[in-house]
């Protein structure tokens, strides 16, 4: 969604306590030396009427985490499972987070507001149960800039520092360390319903699909609740791998406890936008197979809701499962025609699948950014430009004569910058750096203001196929 949410009424809830106590264990914060409010997403916090509250009031509940009025009376840290880079892991669960709060948005939607580096949980292993704030900067980078290119994705809403400092072995230590809070459409991942499957829990395998249909989708379960809940996530996760695809971005770690049963991108950690369209870019450096490299992401989003279908098994026949599974292709071929011709600007006509193979093609060749190439094409540059005059481009340029602008679509000023609003890496390093050095945060908040115009000029991106 790029438009602005609509404003709302504070609505607490307590959804979550349907699935109490299997999900999830009671936890208590960390009590940090400070609490230095750093970020506060008031665009967020009005969808859910909580932009009215003071500074002081935010780093009571977002930075001490006393309970929200009306809402959970205590944290709760999850309980999951997952396949991490294909090797199934039992150990996991919410190890630095928890579930805080659960709020309802205007159109009485259920979202969750979940924390990340708020202290150990039972599930936190080795680890220190904290965040850096270089991470927390870098998840506001990440969710302003997917929500301007229209990806369903979480809302980085809080930023707390902590006054702690920690000690890492992927950036220079000791570093200032953060709390941050999520607002997304919740935290039931793949993973939870693979640890009800692997502990044969069938009652937690019934109660999770319910929860997932009812108050997660809206709807009332029919015959087959398994198969419908199997292919609503398709659809949505076909979405977003296209979504993933036409905005350059690179997750980097689409394990299956990362991947939220509605379809909703979150928890963004080594994430990186390819500049070029590169099929084997990819963003951690512990992808030394390339498993979750820019051009296979959609197979593996397929190959972790195949997870979810082998964790249904158990409460349905395997053919209408299987039916709903084999959806994912096509509907991902069509999610990359809506997006791509959406992000460029024009309709997408009876059959725009050869203009964006040419289109990939020319950008492969020439190697063209791809956020100048969408830049170009919409705004209108590139119509006489001498840099699309090129042989490579030529049938890209005839294709897209059969595909009409959208009326409107360029319109905003933003269409006639130089260049376009892009997020290199040496962008969020020089923003970090700029924080880290001089805590100096004009940069970061001037980010953010030029990826929400940019948005606006986008305008509303299109939702999967129901």
């Amino acid at each position: 969604m790029t438009q602005p949410p609509q404003a709302a009424k504070y609505r607490p809830s307590t959804e979550i306590d349907t699935l109490m106590p299997d999900i999830g264990d009671a936890v208590t914060a960390a009590d940090f030396p400070q609490a230095i409010l750093r970020y506060r997403n008031d665009r967020a916090a009005a969808s859910v009427g909580l932009d009215g509250v003071s500074d002081a009031q935010w780093i009571a509940h977002f930075g001490r985490f006393a309970p929200l009025e009306g809402s959970l009376p205590r944290p709760l840290a999850l309980r999951y499972h997952g396949h991490q880079f294909r090797h199934y892991n039992p150990d996991i669960g919410d190890g630095r987070g928890f579930l805080f709060a659960q709020v309802r948005d205007a159109a009485g939607r259920l979202l969750d507001l979940g924390t990340k580096g708020s202290g150990q949980t039972p599930y936190s292993r080795f680890g220190d149960g904290r965040l850096t704030l270089k991470g927390g900067v870098r998840e506001i980078l990440a969710t302003e800039m997917l929500e301007a290119l229209g990806v369903n994705t979480s809302k980085t809403f809080s930023i707390i520092e902590t006054g702690e400092a920690l000690e890492r072995n992927d950036e220079p230590s000791p570093t200032r360390g953060a709390a941050m809070v999520r607002l997304s459409h919740s935290h039931i991942r793949i993973g939870s319903f693979q640890r009800a499957a692997f502990h044969e829990d069938m009652a937690l395998l019934e109660k999770l699909t319910d929860y997932a249909l009812t108050r997660l989708y809206g709807e009332t379960p029919g015959d087959n609740p398994p198969a419908q809940l199997l292919g609503r996530v398709v659809e949505r996760t076909a979405d977003l791998a296209a979504s993933y695809m036409v905005a350059g971005f690179v997750h980097g770690v689409l394990n299956s406890d990362n991947i939220n049963v509605t379809g909703e991108s979150f928890d963004y950690g080594p994430w990186r936008f390819t500049p070029l369209w590169d099929a084997g870019f990819t963003a951690a450096y512990f992808d030394h197979q390339g498993l979750y490299a820019f051009g296979r992401q959609a197979e593996a989003i397929h190959w972790d809701v195949a997870q979810l279908a082998v964790s249904l098994r158990p409460l349905v026949e395997a053919a209408p499962l299987i039916a709903q599974l084999e959806r994912f292709p096509a509907l991902y071929g069509e999610a990359m025609q809506r997006r791509f011709c959406w992000r460029l600007g024009v309709e997408p006509g009876a059959n725009p699948g050869p203009m964006i193979e040419a289109a990939v093609r020319a950008m492969v060749t020439t190697g063209t950014p791809i956020d100048r190439f969408f830049h170009d094409w919409r705004g209108g540059a590139a119509r006489d430009g001498a840099a699309y005059g090129d042989a490579a481009w030529s049938a890209f340029r005839d294709a897209i004569t059969d595909c009409a602008p959208v009326p409107g679509a360029s319109a905003h000023p933003y269409w006639s910058d130089d260049a376009p609003c892009s997020m290199p890496i040496e962008t969020v390093e020089s923003i970090w750096s700029a924080i880290d050095r001089d805590d100096d945060w004009a940069p970061l908040h001037a980010k953010v203001a030029a990826i929400r115009r940019m948005g606006d000029a986008h305008g509303a991106a299109p939702g999967p196929l129901a």
